[in-house]
């Protein structure tokens, strides 16, 4: 396993630069699949309230004979939960369910901008902050917008922005304005979540010629353009094999050129699954 590299938060945190994304991993099969990826090497783990999924990451952390301290989780809050007060029971329900006594990064998951209380909710993550509930608070697409109105509202810039970002949607203007806070973004199904479109990346021809060049496959390629891009991937993968497929991206770099030729797939607005942060409403 190659020694994978950490970002400092705003705040100070060290997180490693990828993590393994959880959504869907259910039950003993989940539980299993954690496990598998606790044993491939990552420390980084992302889970949230809607995912339903908190206990089972807690019980794989549980059973593992991995320190606590050695990992670092992450949860989210979801949009029925903005309101202050609220927030705060919604976020020790989650330590509840995962058994665990903090949570190393919690997120509000959507900004909801319709319903207009994301600065309430991230007054509440403050709060939970200094209750050590959490050790570090960030958010889950919010634009640019919305990180300036917390910043200028309550002095705290989140720590961290889990964006959509693949190479159909590179969130070039994103990543500067967040750049500017210090806030580190995090990439959100970063080689696609069953999207034909994004599995056909991987089958193009130049991809695919850049792969074998570095003797890597188009998955890596695409994950070790994100590291480049200075993104956290956040990759979901349920066998052991893929796990360490995807963590094995930090012994080669890619060039300019095929920088490039990623960014080629770029457009305007390249969201895939019609989720806009300026309209879209989590539950």
């Amino acid at each position: 396993m190659n020694h994978i590299p950490e970002y400092t938060l705003n705040d100070g945190l060290k997180v490693p630069a990828i993590g393994f994304g959880t959504y869907s991993l259910k039950g003993e099969a989940g539980v299993q699949s954690i496990a598998s990826a606790f044993d491939a090497g990552y420390r980084l783990i992302d889970t949230a309230y809607n995912y339903e999924n908190e206990a089972t990451v807690g019980r794989a952390i549980k059973q593992s004979s991995i320190a606590r301290e050695e990992l670092l989780i992450t949860s989210k809050l979801p949009g029925r939960y903005h309101a202050y007060d609220k927030a705060l029971v919604a976020i020790q329900e989650s330590l509840y369910r995962a058994d665990l006594d903090y949570y190393d990064l919690y997120l509000i998951h959507w900004p909801n901008p319709k319903q207009d209380m994301y600065v309430e909710a991230w007054q509440a993550l403050i709060e939970a902050k200094k209750r050590g509930y959490i050790r570090s608070v960030g958010v889950s697409n919010f634009l640019p917008e919305h990180n300036e109105r917390l910043v200028q509202e309550t002095g705290v810039a989140p720590s961290l922005n889990q964006i959509e970002l693949h190479p159909f949607f590179d969130q070039a203007k994103q990543r500067e304005q967040d750049a500017k806070h210090g806030i580190v973004n995090e990439s959100w199904s970063p080689i696609g979540r069953g999207n034909d479109a994004l599995q056909d990346i991987l089958k193009d021809e130049n991809i695919v010629r850049i792969a074998e060049t570095h003797g890597k496959t188009p998955t890596q390629i695409i994950l070790r353009w994100h590291i480049q891009l200075g993104s956290i991937p956040i990759p979901k993968a349920g066998s052991l094999q893929h796990q360490q497929e995807n963590i094995d991206i930090f012994d080669f770099e890619l060039n300019a050129e095929e920088m490039q030729v990623i960014a080629s797939f770029n457009h305007p607005d390249g969201r895939l699954w019609n989720q806009d942060p300026s309209e879209y409403e989590e539950f």
